[in-house]
C-alpha cells in the first residue's frame, strides 16, 4: 500500500518557486533564495521529489570556464498536475510566504485574495 500525505511547508515553497519558473531551469541556490530554506533541506528535498516523478533534474555546464556542472530542476508534466490538484494548501502556502515577505510563487493558481 503506497502511503501519500500532504507535502510539508518547506515542499509547498519549493514546488511554488518551480512552477513559478514554468519550463525554464532553476538551479538549487537559486530555489533555496526564492523558497526562503537552507541547502540541507532543500537537496534531500529535491531528490525525494525527483524520485516521486514531480520534477525532473539535468546536470548543466557552468557558463563560466573551470567551475563544475550544475544540477538544474524544473517540474514534470505530473509535477504540475499535482500542484494543480492542491487547490487551497497552495492558497494557504502563498499567504504564508507573502506573510513572510517573501516572494509569491505560481501566478497561475487562482485565489481569492488577488
Amino acid at each position: 500500500m503506497i502511503r501519500t500525505r500532504a507535502p510539508s511547508q518547506q515542499a509547498l515553497a519549493v514546488l511554488l518557486v518551480l512552477a513559478d519558473a514554468g519550463d525554464d531551469w532553476s538551479h538549487g541556490y537559486d530555489i533555496a533564495a526564492q523558497a526562503g530554506i537552507k541547502s540541507g533541506t532543500l537537496y534531500p528535498l529535491l531528490m525525494r521529489l525527483e524520485a516521486q516523478g514531480q520534477l525532473e533534474a539535468v546536470w548543466q555546464e557552468s557558463p563560466t570556464p573551470g567551475r563544475p556542472p550544475r544540477h538544474a530542476y524544473r517540474l514534470t508534466e505530473s509535477g504540475r498536475a499535482w500542484l494543480a490538484g492542491m487547490g487551497d494548501m497552495l492558497d494557504q502556502a502563498r499567504e504564508r510566504r507573502a506573510a513572510a515577505g517573501l516572494q509569491v510563487g505560481w501566478s497561475g493558481a487562482t485565489s481569492s485574495s488577488s
